[in-house]
């Protein structure tokens, strides 16, 4: 029962993520966290305070405003203390520049009690670069910022 319960928050999330709505995996953030993406570009790093995760959602929608996942699996194993989540995805986006891209990747998810207390999101680092560099060519500066971290 409390693997389905978590499979369904975490569809939720996605849902939200795909709304442009990064509230609610914000709040899904234990006291202390770590949010990661994979690679060395605008998108990469790590952040353990909610205003630097906040800060990376808000430019991920300013990068890829219309970034949208396709869940393909959900594995949740483990206790309520101690709950390991693993995401398998698809994801499309569009930059700012209208090129349709295509993506896929997981996202691994350590929870405690219900609350985040990792989360690693690992894509095709090659395809987020490429998009990343095509971006900035087309004179989206912030393709090319460094990674926001704290």
């Amino acid at each position: 029962m409390y693997h389905a319960i978590v499979r369904r928050r975490v569809r939720k999330l996605f849902g939200a993520v795909n709304r442009a709505d990064a509230e609610p995996v914000l709040r899904a953030f234990a006291g202390q966290f770590e949010h990661s993406f994979l690679g060395d570009h605008a998108l990469g790093g790590s952040r353990r305070t909610l205003a630097a995760t906040r800060r990376w959602y808000e430019r991920l929608y300013r990068l890829l405003p219309d970034i949208h996942f396709d869940l393909r699996r959900i594995w949740v194993s483990g206790a309520p203390w101690n709950t390991l989540v693993l995401v398998e995805w698809d994801e499309t986006n569009s930059g700012t520049d209208g090129v349709l891209v295509e993506n896929s990747g997981v996202h691994v998810m350590r929870l405690s009690w219900g609350r985040a207390t990792r989360l690693a999101i690992c894509p095709d680092t090659i395809g987020v670069k490429a998009t990343l560099d095509r971006l900035a060519l087309a004179g989206v500066a912030e393709a090319h910022a460094p990674p926001i971290a704290d």
